[in-house]
C-alpha cells in the first residue's frame, strides 16, 4: 500500500537549477540506516543529519536501543516546474523477495520547514519499529500509518513550542477528554484547531511516558500498532490499564494539562549562557574502580576504553540533544557537531576525532570573539547616545529663531495666517 504522506518541507534548502542529473547518487547515514539518494551532496548530509537526530530523540523518548532491521530508502529530488502535480511527500512500504522495504520519497521546495520533516521521518521510523518483528508478511498486505497524535506528541522539542495553547486550554476551562480527543480527525480541523490538536498530542505522550515504565509500555503500544483496533482508547488501555473506560482518569488528565499550562513560557538561552552550559555538559564522569573521575570530551584517549565510557557518552549525546533546542541560534551547529562526536564516541569510533574537537574548539573561540564585538558595540553605542540635548547647536537656534521673527510680514493676512499657526501647534 502507497500511504500518501502530508507536506514535507526541509528547513534550510532551497531549489537547485535546472539540469539535475538523472542518475542521483547515495549517501549513508552515520546509523547506516538511511540510504538517501539525492541530486547534491549538501542535500543528502541535511537529510541524513536531520534524520539521525529524529530517530536519536524518538529513541530516547520511548527508552530504546537502536535496534534496526530494516534500512530507509529516501529518494530527495527538487521540485521540477513541469511536474507541479507529484506528490509532495510519499511514504511506501512493500514486501520483496529479500524483504520489507520500506521508501520515502520526497521533493524538496523553497518554502520548507524543519519540523514537517521530522515528522514524516517519524512516520517512516515507526513503521519500522512496528514492522520489525514481521519480515515475512505477504504481497498486498495493507500498511495502517502511525496515528497522528503519536507523530504529533513524538516530534523533537515539541513541547518547547506549546506552553502557549496549554495556557489557552487551562484558562479556557474546556479541556477535551480523552477520549474525545482520540476521536479528533486533525485533517478535517482548521489552523487553531490543529494546533491545539497538537498540544494534546504532546500531553498525551508526555502523560503516557510519566507513569510508571511509562516509556518500555510507549514502546510495546507501538510495536503493538499493526494489530490496533479502530478503539484507539482501548488499544491504549491495554498497555496502559491506568486510563478508565470514561476516558484517561479524567481528574489525573486535567490536572496534568494545568501542570504543563503551568510551565514557565520557553526561553532560549543567551549566548555567554549557552558557551557556559556547553562548557559544563562536555565535561564526562566516568566511574572507575568504585571512584568518579572527570575528563574533558577532548581527553578521550584517556577513557574511551572504560567500561563505563559507553553510557556516560550515550547520556552526553542524549544532554548535547536536549540543548540544542535551548541553545543560542548561533551554537547550534557546534552542539549539532559536538553531539555526533558523542556519538562516534560512544560506538568506539575514534579516527579523525581529535581533529574535529580541535576544529569545534576554535569555532567557539571565533564565536565568542564575535560575540564579545558585538556585545562592545553595543555598549559603546549605548554609552556614547546623549540622553539630553547637549546645548552646542543653542546660540544657532535662537539666532535662526529671532531672524524667522524679524522676517515676519504684519499686515491683516499674515497675522491672521500666524495666529492660526500657533493655535495648531497649541
Amino acid at each position: 500500500m502507497v500511504h500518501c504522506a502530508s507536506l514535507i518541507l526541509l528547513g534550510v534548502l532551497v531549489c537547485a537549477p535546472p539540469g539535475v542529473a538523472a542518475t542521483l547518487e547515495r549517501s549513508i547515514s552515520t546509523s547506516r540506516q538511511f540510504l538517501v539518494y539525492g541530486p547534491d551532496i549538501g542535500l543528502r548530509s541535511a537529510i541524513c543529519d536531520v534524520a539521525e537526530r529524529t530517530k536519536s530523540d524518538l529513541l530516547r523518548r520511548i527508552g530504546r536501543r537502536d535496534e534496526w532491521a530494516t534500512p530507509i530508502v529516501i529518494h530527495a529530488q527538487y521540485r521540477q516546474a513541469n511536474l507541479p502535480e507529484t506528490p509532495r511527500a510519499n511514504l511506501n512500504l512493500s514486501q520483496t523477495g529479500c524483504g520489507l522495504k520500506l521508501q520515502l520519497d520526497l521533493i524538496i521546495a523553497p518554502d520548507v520547514a524543519h519540523s514537517e520533516i521530522q515528522r514524516e521521518l517519524l512516520g517512516a521510523l515507526l513503521l519500522e519499529i512496528r514492522y520489525r518483528g514481521a519480515p515475512d508478511l505477504s504481497a498486498g498486505t495493507t500498511y495502517v500509518p502511525p496515528p497522528d497524535w503519536l507523530l504529533d506528541g513524538l516530534r523533537p522539542h515539541a513541547s518547547d513550542r506549546m506552553s502557549g495553547n496549554w495556557a489557552t486550554l487551562a484558562a479556557a476551562h474546556k479541556i477535551l477528554p480523552l477520549e474525545e480527543f482520540l476521536r479528533q480527525r486533525p485533517g478535517l480541523l482548521d489552523a487553531s484547531g490543529r494546533s491545539l490538536y497538537g498540544a494534546y498530542s504532546v500531553a498525551l505522550v508526555e502523560f503516557l511516558t510519566q507513569m510508571s515504565n511509562g516509556q518500555q509500555r510507549l514502546a510495546r503500544f507501538i510495536s503493538a500498532l499493526p494489530s490496533a483496533s479502530k478503539d484507539a482508547l482501548a488499544d491504549l488501555r491495554i498497555h496502559f490499564p491506568e486510563i478508565d473506560a470514561v476516558g484517561g482518569s479524567r481528574n489525573t488528565w486535567i490536572s496534568h494539562l494545568a501542570r504543563l499550562a503551568a510551565r514557565p513560557s520557553y526561553r532560549s538561552l543567551s549566548g555567554p549562557e549557552t558557551e557556559r552550559v556547553l562548557n559544563e555538559k562536555l565535561k564526562v564522569r566516568i566511574s572507575i574502580a568504585g571512584s568518579e573521575k572527570e575528563y574533558r570530551l577532548h581527553e578521550f584517549r584517556a577513557f574511551i576504553r572504560e567500561p563505563a565510557a559507553r553510557p556516560a557518552l550515550t547520556r552526553l549525546d542524549r544532554e548535547l540533544s536536549a540543548l540544542v533546542g535551548r541553545a543560542n541560534s548561533i551554537y547550534r551547529p557546534v552542539i549539532y557537531e559536538y553531539e555526533k562526536v558523542a556519538a562516534r564516541l560512544a560506538r568506539g569510533k575514534t579516527h579523525g576525532i581529535a581533529e574535529r574537537l580541535a576544529g569545534l574548539a576554535a569555532s567557539r573561540k571565533r564565536i565568542a570573539n564575535q560575540m564579545r564585538r558585538v556585545d562592545d558595540y553595543m555598549n559603546w553605542f549605548e554609552v556614547t547616545q546623549p540622553r539630553e540635548p547637549s546645548g552646542a547647536f543653542a546660540d544657532y537656534m535662537r539666532s535662526a529663531d529671532s531672524g524667522m521673527r524679524s522676517q515676519r510680514r504684519r499686515d491683516p493676512i499674515s497675522v491672521y495666517v500666524d495666529v492660526l499657526e500657533v493655535q495648531f501647534q497649541d
